[in-house]
């Protein structure tokens, strides 16, 4: 069994190293089975495809993803809006350092788009229906999202964060945010823009008015008006 279990994060470590190297598309079961030094036919003992191997790479992605959530619930010894910084920072910080399973997660965040709708659920590829790791990750999905309820729940209690807000909304909001940070790091990051904005000012800005949003610090101004005369 132990060794049955060393293959499997054999081909599995080969994978994220091959996807992250290759990318998905350009990636076969030969080139892992290559990287991870075994036979092909070993490789699809323990997969059936790329397509399951890929869902237990996403797996395996939101596993990593959740320890990230757990190590700041397990210090709650503080605010909790600093609980929600600290998070925010280690979001940004997997997905750079680890963008294949970041990129793994998001994948699948679009996959559930379709797999919610009756008319789009066809369009879906029957290998990765068929994977039993796909199962499994719809089971485990939220398991992030959970933690990262409770530390926002945590800072509404301890009034860091504005009281009338909605945990699960304010916590769901903030993901989006993040998902969308992560996609736009491309054209922040490219040197030919005309934008007056680059990824050293732009994360701490990011977070700054993510901090003010939770803390309720941003307030509509209206303009000073303005007496005239016709005459």
């Amino acid at each position: 069994m132990a060794k049955d279990k060393n293959k499997e994060k054999l081909i599995l470590d080969a994978a994220i190293a091959t996807f992250t190297s290759k990318g998905y598309h350009s990636t076969r079961m030969e080139d892992i089975a290559k990287t991870a030094k075994i036979s092909k036919g070993l490789t699809y003992f323990y997969y059936k495809n790329k397509e399951d191997l890929y869902m237990a790479m996403t797996k395996k992605a939101f596993e990593l993803f959740k320890d990230e959530f757990k190590e700041v619930y397990r210090n709650k010894n503080r605010p909790g809006l600093e609980m929600v910084v600290d998070l925010v920072d280690r979001i940004i910080d997997f997905a750079k350092n680890h963008q294949a399973l970041y990129d793994s997660i998001i994948n699948f965040l679009d996959l559930m788009k379709k797999y919610n709708s009756e008319t789009e659920r066809e369009s879906i590829d029957p290998l990765i229906l068929e994977s039993v790791h796909f199962q499994k990750l719809l089971e485990v999905q939220h398991d992030p999202a959970k933690i990262g309820v409770m530390i926002v729940s945590i800072g509404i209690k301890d009034g860091s964060i504005r009281p009338e807000l909605q945990p699960e909304i304010t916590f769901y909001t903030i993901w989006s945010l993040m998902v969308g940070y992560d996609k736009m790091r491309g054209p922040v990051e490219y040197e030919a823009k005309e934008t007056k904005i680059s990824p050293e000012n732009w994360r701490p800005g990011f977070i700054k008015l993510i901090k003010d949003m939770l803390k309720g610090t941003i307030q509509a101004t209206r303009p000073a008006t303005v007496q005239t005369s016709l005459f």
